[in-house]
């Protein structure tokens, strides 16, 4: 119940002699009764203290008490006529310095009475709020149940609190968009406070407003891959019921989460077939109709992402945030993929990389010890899946290489003879290879004269024969009689650029 109910109680007779701004409109909180000069130690923080002034010997002792309590975050005093005859003008000024409530009790009430007034209220007042939350969820259920949406439900909700309610997940992922979508920055501001809270329900601060977060389920129990329900304003500053409506939409948002969580696995070998149908070479129609079962629309262009999370979670964690974001663009698909890494078929639109860039970026204040790396492929078909898929892999490693919690790395942003390889098909990097090396190749597994390695040597010291030899604890002139045995078995003079081009493409595609 409010002081203010407790003071309209005519049964009680209290008088109030001073009151701090807005107490009377808070609720009770713990009541203790107390004649102790400096009651401090035995506070919380939000107590309404009961004495008799029985500490009271001289007037200094006033400011001595509610120092002592006021220190300590006790909101409230009621003070008893019995001892003293009436409550002192020191009190009454000591508790206009320290901004406390003062309420004179008459002689005639004991303290026992006003306890067990506010303990009866707060009964009357539990029984009802448990049997409106009771009336609420079974509301709720039936509402699922009949087919309502989670949107449907939580306009209901931000209804009837009178605040809008909207579900996020940490990477920017609108689950229920609200009346209105955050912009990026608020985006910003709530995805960082609620990976980084010591404890929940918190709340974000933004330049306009301010957001109050409520975890929805465990998420594989970490909170990168959990649902936040953000509202708009403080929750500390709500009503109980308020508050209580809240958590009953949280509980009901977990149950609509787990519904689509478990369609998204059922779809995961489907997309883990595909998959394997591109990294085999099948043809074009099998992996489309594959593709198409698990519910991408593959006759569209569209980009692979490959990611990895290191030393943060299971593989699963990894695997879910990967799905976040590809929802953000969907219709897309995910699955783990021969290497353990993960492989995404997003559908491609020019704005997508940053769009993925900055959804995982979200993520970095949550990283505790892991990083997340990922590479993006460019614009591809579905006939040149393979190619665009080692694209994807080899802008993973270039973002693997990088030192910052989340890394995401583009095709176009990787120029490299690499990335020129990873588009060809293996058989014919195999072919080009062993037409280049073959010969070296199988010189070196008769003999054991280790000419491969000394023509890579060769190639990394930039064809300096000293250096080759400092780097390989050789003779110069054992150098020189291998290199030139190379140049013999592939027909390659490696004082030509061409040539030395030639043979150095075809070591990389070892």
């Amino acid at each position: 119940m409010l002081l203010a109910e407790l003071l309209d109680a005519p049964e009680l007779g209290l008088r109030l002699l001073h009151s701090a701004g807005g107490m009377l409109d808070r609720p009770i909180g713990r009541l203790v009764t107390t004649d102790l000069l400096e009651p401090g130690r035995y506070l919380n923080g939000g107590e309404v203290v009961l004495t008799g002034l029985v500490w009271r010997r001289r007037p200094m002792d006033s400011e001595v008490f509610v120092a002592s309590m006021a220190g300590r975050g006790a909101t409230t005093i009621l003070a008893g006529k019995a001892q003293l005859g009436d409550v002192p003008a020191d009190l009454l000024d000591a508790c206009r310095r320290h901004e406390v409530t003062l309420i004179e009790v008459p002689i005639e009430i004991a303290f026992a009475d006003v306890t067990e007034y506010v303990a009866a209220a707060g009964s009357a007042e539990t029984g009802a709020r448990l049997s409106a939350s009771l009336v609420r969820q079974r509301q709720l259920l039936s509402s699922i149940a009949a087919g309502r949406s989670l949107d449907e439900l939580a306009a209901r909700i931000s209804a009837e609190i009178g605040h809008d309610c909207r579900v996020l997940t940490p990477t920017g992922r609108h689950v229920v968009p609200g009346p209105g979508e955050l912009d990026a920055a608020a985006i910003d501001a709530v995805t960082r406070k609620f990976l980084t809270a010591d404890r929940t329900p918190a709340v974000a601060m933004t330049i306009d407003a301010s957001y109050s977060l409520f975890p929805v389920g465990s998420g594989l129990g970490n909170r990168l891959t959990a649902w936040v329900l953000v509202i708009e304003g403080d929750h500390n500053e709500w009503s109980r019921d308020h508050v209580e409506a809240v958590h009953e939409l949280c509980a009901i948002a977990a149950l609509d989460r787990a519904r689509r969580d478990e369609g998204r696995r059922a779809l995961r070998p489907l997309v883990a077939d595909a998959l394997a149908l591109v990294e085999s070479g099948a043809p074009q129609a099998e992996v489309a109709a594959r593709l198409k079962q698990a519910g991408s629309h593959s006759e569209r262009p569209m980009v692979v992402a490959v990611a990895e999370l290191r030393d943060d979670g299971p593989s699963e964690v990894a695997l879910s945030l990967l799905e976040d974001v590809a929802l953000t663009v969907g219709p897309a698909v995910v699955a783990p993929g021969r290497d353990g890494l993960l492989v995404g078929f997003l559908p491609y639109t020019p704005e997508l990389p940053e769009h993925v860039r900055r959804s995982f970026s979200r993520l970095a204040p949550g990283l505790s010890r892991g990083r997340l790396a990922v590479g993006i492929s460019g614009e591809t078909s579905v006939d040149a899946l393979a190619g665009a898929l080692e694209e994807a892999r080899f802008a993973q490693r270039a973002a693997s290489a990088g030192r910052a919690p989340v890394s995401v790395v583009t095709s176009d942003e990787v120029a490299s003879h690499v990335l020129l390889l990873a588009t060809l098909p293996d058989d014919v990097r195999r072919t080009y290879t062993n037409r280049v090396l073959g010969a070296v190749l199988e010189h070196d597994r008769r003999t054991h004269a280790d000419l491969l390695t000394t023509l890579q040597a060769f190639l990394a010291c930039s064809c300096s024969w000293t250096r080759t030899a400092e780097s390989l604890h050789l003779h110069v002139n054992t150098v020189r009689y291998r290199i030139e045995r190379v140049e013999q078995l592939t027909g390659r003079d490696l004082s030509s650029l061409e040539d030395r081009v030639d043979v150095f493409l075809a070591l990389k595609s070892l």
